[in-house]
């Protein structure tokens, strides 16, 4: 009897050591420094002139509306993540290109917010002598919801100012988490992000509105710090 019990200790001993680590919810606040890659416009203006240029955005992330992002990611017991991750990136053109295009003003300044669906795969215990080191990879699809600020010369006091919905958007993370306590981390990642923009710019009345395409790809390094329970 004494080896019998002796035995199913062991077993059972062995089956929690091998089980997987429970499922957890952690959720990540950051801030960083973020480029915007210049890019191709076209479409056309209020009344029909047309748009086809080269346009160099800046995204002056230091600058207020600062530039921050937001994640929630639930793990599983496997170590891969599900979840959602808002992104406030900011685009603006620069004053050469919309004295060629026919702008006053031409952004995406109170957010060019990137609105993600994520999966993610984390790596614990990667690193034998820094274990409080976690690496982490994750992919995004989802859609872009920039607040769009245009001004064009010819439409006078018209000014587009708002949300819109633009088209698709995709983001790739690759990061660094680094184990403060159990619950509590901070974290380094390289962002690149996508998206399709199809813009609409309000027009004076009896004009026809004017729509503008382009793609908007940024890149970002972001620091920040995540809390799972």
């Amino acid at each position: 009897m004494k080896r019998l019990t002796k035995t199913a200790i062991a077993a059972a001993t062995a089956s929690l050591v091998a089980a997987p680590v429970a499922a957890e919810m952690e959720l990540s606040l950051y801030m960083g420094v973020q480029s915007v890659q210049d890019s191709t416009i076209s479409g056309s203006l209020p009344g029909g002139a047309p748009v086809n240029r080269s346009v160099n955005w800046e995204g002056k992330p230091l600058e207020n509306p600062f530039y921050y992002g937001a994640r929630g990611t639930w793990w599983t017991a496997n170590n891969l993540g599900f979840g959602l991750e808002l992104t406030h990136a900011k685009a603006y053109a620069d004053a050469a290109s919309m004295a060629a295009i026919g702008v006053s003003k031409l952004e995406m300044s109170d957010g060019h917010n990137i609105i993600t669906a994520n999966v993610m795969k984390r790596w614990p215990g990667a690193f034998a002598k820094t274990p409080k080191f976690t690496p982490y990879v994750g992919a995004g699809l989802g859609i872009a919801m920039p607040h769009v600020d245009v001004q064009p010369l010819a439409a006078g006091s018209v000014r587009t100012f708002g949300y819109e919905t633009t088209g698709l958007a995709a983001r790739g993370i690759a990061g660094l988490k680094y184990e403060l306590n159990q619950d509590w981390a901070l974290f380094g990642e390289y962002q690149v992000t996508w998206s399709d923009n199809d813009l609409t710019i309000d027009a004076p009345a009896g004009t026809a509105p004017g729509k503008l395409s382009t793609d908007i790809v940024t890149h970002a390094v972001n620091f920040g710090v995540s809390y799972s329970f």
